[in-house]
């Protein structure tokens, strides 16, 4: 491990000079490639520093020891030594999770998509809960949240939500909500009490950059139409709304921000670019997944992955068998503990995959 860590401090100060040349400062591209491998290798050699100082400090306690004849201080410097090899211990836990490959998509922004699923006008109003706690959770992340598009359910809620949210790490955090999320409960139009389940399904796909899919205009088919929905006297009249099609593989996008072409052309080209981008991206979690067991950030969208029961106030995370009876704080934008115990599973997973 020591010379791995060595490695890599050896390459994060070569980092850190070459961005200091001007042939690179003059390269933009390539500075702030530099730039972040430089971030993502600084928390590393930190933690390399505060472990080569236990191991010194261990090294020099033994020491001191095998010299020492003093009862009373052999026995404060063994209390010392046990305290130094716990934080050892616990040090190398955690740096050979930090050495885990990071996966490149991890720090991308990232298109969040909601749709109601089978349950009728209930999962519309579900699909609205899970907007509404994606972005109470997006508030206290200090991450960016903008709707591309939205289609409102009849009786309340969302049919389809779709939005670019843009922060440090979010893919990363949020890839682990794709999948099938169902409702348990009694829903407002039922008049028996019986209890309904529902569905929505949340789709995360990594913001594509420009350089990850090259895009020829000659293949897109762009139409406008009149907006829908809320946004002043211009809401269908003009001919704001855009949908752009890409010929080669039928992927579409559309987005209807109030009244601004320009801005929906921009954001649905993000959304177009991501889908696209996302095909290659499923093979690639296909692959993986195959691999291991119980894969966490799965490209299978039809998987069931959480469950939300009113009546006992739980939620269930099906992949890692985890119930957290605290389903108000969750669905008010508490979620960083279910995704904190799904990192947490996954990188043991591929700890095992790699020993």
């Amino acid at each position: 491990m020591l010379d791995k860590l060595k490695a890599i401090k050896s390459r994060w100060e070569n980092i850190k000079e070459e961005m200091n040349s001007p042939t690179v400062m003059s390269d933009m591209k390539k500075y702030i490639k530099l730039n972040k491998d430089f971030k993502e290798l600084e928390p590393i050699v930190q933690s390399y520093e505060i472990y080569k100082n236990i191991l010194d400090n261990i090294d020099s306690t033994k020491e001191l020891l095998k010299s020492e004849k003093d009862e009373e201080f052999r026995s404060m410097a063994k209390e010392e030594l046990n305290e130094l090899v716990d934080r050892r211990d616990a040090m190398e836990e955690e740096i050979r999770i930090m050495l885990i490959p990071a996966d490149p998509e991890d720090s991308k922004n990232a298109i969040v998509e909601i749709r109601a699923g089978t349950g009728g006008d209930e999962a519309s109003i579900f699909a609205g809960d899970l907007y509404r706690m994606y972005l109470k959770f997006f508030e206290t992340k200090g991450w960016k949240a903008e709707v591309v598009d939205v289609m409102e359910g009849t009786v309340g809620g969302y049919k389809e939500v779709i939005i670019n949210v843009s922060g440090n790490n979010v893919y990363g955090q949020m890839k682990y909500e794709s999948g099938v999320h169902r409702v348990q409960r009694v829903p407002k139009t039922e008049t028996q009490g019986r209890i309904h389940t529902s569905a929505a399904s949340i789709v995360v796909l990594p913001e594509a950059e420009e350089f990850d899919v090259e895009l020829k205009d000659s293949d897109i088919k762009k139409d406008t139409y009149c907006s829908s929905g809320p946004g002043g006297q211009s809401v269908n009249t003009t001919y704001s709304a855009v949908r752009l099609t890409h010929l080669p593989t039928g992927i579409v996008a559309t987005c209807q921000d109030q009244k601004s072409q320009i801005k929906n052309l921009a954001k649905a080209m993000v959304v177009l670019r991501s889908r696209i981008y996302e095909v290659e991206y499923k093979k690639h979690l296909e692959e993986i997944t195959s691999k291991r067991k119980t894969m966490v950030s799965t490209g299978d969208r039809s998987a069931k992955i959480r469950t939300y029961n009113w009546p006992q106030g739980r939620v269930t995370d099906h992949r890692i068998g985890l119930t957290l009876y605290n389903l108000p704080n969750i669905i008010d934008g508490d979620i960083q503990e279910l995704i904190d115990k799904l990192q947490l599973a996954e990188n043991a997973e591929r700890l095992k995959a790699d020993l």
